[in-house]
């Protein structure tokens, strides 16, 4: 395509980058091409225009990335790829370039889904002009908020997966405390995430006196699905749950009394094994205040790209 008010949209995670071109009327040509693949993410970009047939990137680019950004320089946290907002946009050739965190994009897709976009898990009903909490389990945890302002919702840059975890049981406590010999500090990410769900297999089945073989995450929820391994079983309940806490956390923290949405790649794909998990008794188990958590909604975030449509949202916003 060649229509000039074409933009170029990215959304980088550690495993795969998401590339597609946005317009007045939509998306267009959304492709996934591996991070491994690419030593840059320049080549990345490069090899995706070539795919839809251009021979250079449109005027105005907009990326999301697991990274927090803080100023001209960018490595993203759980990759290699690192480089400068000024150098990527000499080398693509760009009139302009927004840069923001993964979840940023993620939060500012949220006014835009519809019904179609998410499934409720549990009760509650979203009151407008109240914030709004997003987290998300992927290859990392990402975490945002949207907080309304007179003129439009403003986007939290946080990095709120790395906050210290807390345990609500014992077995929980047990998990934790084996994990901090492996890594010191055990944040929400280190089994809030793919890697997280492998943590819990292990140190489950370690805990229990077995010695567990690696598993990859997909194989920890399938094993769970199936029921054949316990420790497989336990570790995606005990993920969903300490995921409900989490986002127990956040929605407290916020005041997100318009709702807590779950987006990220794990949960959306776990399906009904997530709604009849311990999320939503956890979410709301907060002693003296479960009643007002009651009140907030969680939805799982079922579109395929939203990043895509909050980097449409930074594009389209012009001061």
């Amino acid at each position: 395509m060649t229509d000039p008010r074409l933009a170029l949209v990215a959304d980088l995670g550690a495993t795969n980058a998401r590339f597609a071109l946005v317009g007045p009327d939509g998306v267009h040509d959304p492709d996934v091409l591996r991070c491994a693949d690419y030593p840059t993410l320049v080549e990345a970009a490069r090899a995706y225009l070539a795919s839809v047939g251009r021979e250079r990137a449109p005027a105005e680019a907009a990326i999301a990335i697991a990274s927090p950004i803080t100023g001209d320089q960018v490595k993203m946290t759980n990759h290699a790829w690192s480089f400068t907002i000024s150098g990527l946009k000499d080398a693509l050739d760009l009139d302009r370039l927004e840069v923001v965190n993964d979840f940023t994009a993620q939060a500012l897709a949220v006014p835009h889904l519809t019904d179609r976009d998410r499934r409720q898990v549990g009760g509650g009903t979203p009151l407008p002009d109240y914030p709004i909490g997003i987290i998300g389990p992927g290859t990392g945890l990402g975490v945002s908020g949207l907080v309304p302002t007179r003129e439009r919702w403003q986007a939290l840059a946080a990095e709120g997966g790395h906050v210290t975890l807390p345990a609500v049981t014992d077995r929980e406590a047990e998990v934790i405390a084996r994990l901090r010999q492996r890594f010191t500090h055990v944040s929400a990410e280190r089994c809030l995430s793919g890697m997280g769900l492998a943590n819990l297999y292990e140190t489950l089945a370690a805990i229990d006196g077995l010695d567990a073989r690696a598993r990859e995450p997909r194989d920890v929820t399938e094993a769970a699905r199936a029921g054949g391994d316990p420790h497989c079983v336990e570790a995606s309940e005990m993920f969903c749950a300490m995921l409900g806490t989490v986002a127990g956390n956040l929605a407290l923290t916020l005041g997100a009394f318009g709702g807590i949405y779950i987006a990220g790649g794990i949960v959306p794909k776990l399906g009904e094994m997530f709604d009849r998990s311990p999320f939503r008794e956890r979410f709301v188990a907060k002693g003296r205040f479960r009643d007002y958590l009651d009140q907030v909604p969680t939805y799982v975030v079922t579109h395929p790209t939203p990043a895509f449509l909050g980097l449409k949202a930074v594009l389209d916003r012009r001061g």
